[in-house]
């Protein structure tokens, strides 16, 4: 998954460490992060480290997920480095391409 977007590395994690299918990992992410006024197509690792720590936590137990804590961490240990993250939509990615023209 190097490649794949964060959501996307998220939600598969999220999936395999929890009871949820596919659809209701995707989901519960994607309500958390509309809760926080975030886009699932422009996430930042920093973004969804925030909402896996401060809004996830209550999804998951409304959704009758045990050890809501464990399932955080082994989130946020998934989540990528500022640094190791290539966004082609990211501020400097951005910035970079008007600059080279």
């Amino acid at each position: 998954m190097a490649d794949a977007s964060v959501f996307d590395r998220i939600s598969g994690k999220l999936e395999e460490v929890t009871s949820f299918n596919r659809l209701e990992a995707r989901g519960t992410l994607r309500i958390a992060l509309k809760q926080s006024g975030l886009d699932a197509k422009a996430l930042s690792p920093e973004q969804v480290r925030v909402v896996i720590e401060r809004v996830l936590p209550q999804h998951l137990r409304d959704r009758g997920i045990e050890d809501v804590e464990q399932v955080c961490r082994i989130l946020v240990a998934h989540v990528p480095r500022n640094e190791d993250f290539d966004s082609a939509d990211s501020p400097e990615a951005i910035f970079s391409r008007l600059g080279s023209r």
